[in-house]
């Protein structure tokens, strides 16, 4: 029998580490970045074509590479920040493995100009599918110039996977975000094409935060700070009030590195436990100085995944360390003495006769015990009277069957009591699941979460949120596909900023914005002016609605129509969608319950979870014997 195993050749070794390492076009900027940083570089310009799939260009003002260096870059496993085994516990840079360059080089045509300080000439590299194509002297600045052009030429499938160039930027633009709240005192630029989409200038860590995410972290971040024998955490945490459900901004950074700490997100959790209402997050930029020795970052070739020896201890540290400055921050209303329009008060004076208060005047006929007559209207059903057709409540007068839409269920006052009693002579409502019919429109709402009402197999209970969930979802879907939402105008301005990864995703799906109502006027730098949203949701807050969306819209992992639609419909229907603990009146729950049993889609969410559950008479009879 022949020899079977062989060792693979480098260039395909190189593709199949970089399968790892480079997994889209933000993977290059990244690695390239980073190599920039602990080049010493203290001006970094990135220049994105395509979103980074023709041409990716770092250029740094960093130390550069002399002849020898730069050919050695692009080899597998070469690198200039550890020597031995120990370095690996010992680390202080961005990278380490010696793979980013050759992993890029296999899979991309690769073009490098560098020079150091003290050459009067550099060097000019040409490498595609980890070959050398040439190697000569040019004249050009101090530093590197790294460009990458046809990303994944050589590697057809990968290429393929490639998301939508709105997607794809905005990958680029949240790589970066990571790494200039590192490095607050370097000035880093963005170009898409010949647009500068990003400038930054060296500033202090506030400033960067506010200047990547928006004017509002500035007056509600909490600074905090901890020097420890076993680590140092210094950032800034949101006041509670800055907690929202999604979109907040909540970053690690350990050794100048970003990472991922489930653990850790929960110890802050922890702080603002009974601050902020459950499934809100408060938005965090927590930076760890540990000893490296104290942790291991190779465990991924993406370095976000990081065991620290001291878990726990960590843990408490850092729980401790933000309820400190939770408790050291206090608003404490101050004393108004302003008098501008407020009532005077008479000068006691002696020579005046000081008039006694009058009894107010009585009613002497009035007694507790008489019974009052009670007004036509819904009425409390007493817990020992009947309910239903024969209901001995007063009957209203019957519900005509075209019956108003869901939104405007949001902006109807709520009703005092809980559970309703309505009577009818209409017979039929609705045809329900299977045909089950709807018997009279009588339906009663339970705990303001439930709608309970009667069908010919027994009694059906529908759950209010997720039925108007559903048809809220269907109509929003309707008017993307169709092109046919209303927008209403608002009468002052709304200011909504984005980050810049969010607004790569903005300019994406602006137009489908459009075609649901949204009317949006890019001020620039992120920010835009809400100047119409869709009619129905005016009751719903159009900057935290738009938030939203587009965090949905950016953690959605596939880019095509149908599900980008998806998406966006059901943050609209979120929106939308009738809240429990929403008293109804008999007129909202008709229409609720009639608009769903008009749904594609009747048992389920959109995100899968069941609307209605239908208690059948056997079921009944069998809990009763």
């Amino acid at each position: 029998m022949s020899d079977i195993i062989q060792l693979l050749p480098d260039s395909v070794a190189n593709q199949i580490a970089a399968g790892e390492v480079i997994q889209r076009p933000a993977s290059v900027v990244k690695e390239l970045v980073e190599n920039a940083i602990d080049a010493g570089a203290t001006d970094i310009r990135i220049y994105v074509v395509d979103a980074g799939r023709t041409q990716i260009r770092v250029v740094d003002n960093g130390r550069g590479m002399t002849d020898t260096d730069a050919r050695m870059a692009f080899e597998r496993h070469a690198t200039s920040k550890i020597r031995n085994a120990d370095d690996l516990f010992a680390l202080r840079t961005m990278g380490f493995r010696g793979e980013a360059l050759a992993s890029i080089a296999a899979i991309a045509q690769v073009e490098l100009r560098t020079r150091t300080t003290d050459s009067e000439l550099g060097t000019l590299l040409r490498i595609a599918g980890s070959k050398v194509l040439s190697q000569e002297p040019v004249a050009c600045p101090q530093g590197s110039q790294f460009t990458v052009e046809n990303l994944f030429y050589n590697v057809p499938a990968r290429r393929k996977f490639l998301k939508a160039n709105a997607t794809e930027h905005s990958h680029i633009m949240q790589t970066l975000e990571r790494i200039v709240l590192v490095y607050p005192d370097i000035a880093f630029h963005l170009y898409s094409g010949e647009q500068e989409t990003l400038y930054l200038r060296p500033e202090s860590l506030l400033r960067r935060i506010v200047n990547v995410y928006g004017k509002r972290y500035h007056d509600c971040m909490l600074a905090t700070e901890v020097d420890t024998p076993l680590c140092r955490i210094r950032g800034y945490v949101g006041k509670p009030e800055t907690a929202r459900k999604k979109g907040a901004h909540e970053l690690f950074f350990v050794n100048g590195r970003y990472m991922k700490h489930p653990y850790f997100h929960r110890a802050v959790q922890s702080a603002y436990e009974r601050l902020v209402p459950q499934g809100m997050h408060v938005p965090y930029f927590l930076y760890l100085d540990v000893d490296p020795a104290d942790i291991d970052v190779n465990i991924h070739p993406t370095k976000t995944e990081i065991k620290f020896e001291n878990e726990q201890a960590v843990w408490s540290i850092l729980a401790s360390t933000i309820r400190d400055a939770i408790g050291r921050f206090s608003e404490v209303s101050q004393l108004d003495f302003d008098a501008t329009d407020m009532p005077e008060i008479p000068i006691y004076d002696e020579t005046k006769q000081v008039a006694m208060p009058t009894e107010p005047v009585t009613d002497p006929s009035y007694s507790p015990f008489n019974p009052v007559k009670r007004s036509a209207g819904l009425q409390p059903v007493d817990s020992l009277g009947t309910c239903g057709k024969y209901s001995t409540l007063q009957t209203l007068e019957p519900v005509a069957q075209t019956s108003p839409s869901v939104d405007s269920l949001v902006s109807k006052p709520a009703v005092g009591n809980s559970f309703y009693s309505y009577s009818t002579d209409e017979d039929v409502c609705a045809t329900g699941p299977k045909g089950t019919e709807l018997r009279s429109p009588s339906h009663f709402q339970y705990k303001q979460r439930y709608i309970v009402t009667s069908v010919k197999s027994g009694l059906m209970i529908i759950d209010q949120y997720r039925a108007s969930l559903r048809v809220g979802y269907e109509r929003y879907l309707d008017q993307l596909q169709r092109r046919r939402g209303v927008g209403q105008r608002l009468l002052f301005d709304n200011i909504v900023r984005f980050s810049p990864a969010q607004t790569a995703v903005v300019d994406h799906i602006k137009d489908k914005l459009d075609a649901l109502g949204f009317r949006l006027t890019d001020l620039g730098h992120g920010s835009y002016n809400v100047e119409s949203v869709p009619s129905g949701i005016d009751t719903t807050n159009p900057v935290e609605l738009l938030q939203n969306i587009v965090a949905d819209a950016v953690e959605q992992t596939n880019d095509t129509i149908d599900h980008l639609h998806h998406t966006i419909a059901l943050s609209m229907a979120r929106a939308a969608a009738v809240a429990y603990d929403h008293a109804l009146t008999q007129e909202d729950m008709d229409s609720i319950v009639c608009q769903l049993f008009a749904c594609r889609d009747v048992n389920n969410t959109p995100d899968g979870k069941r609307i209605f559950y239908i208690l059948g008479d056997e079921e009944i009879g069998q809990r009763l014997k």
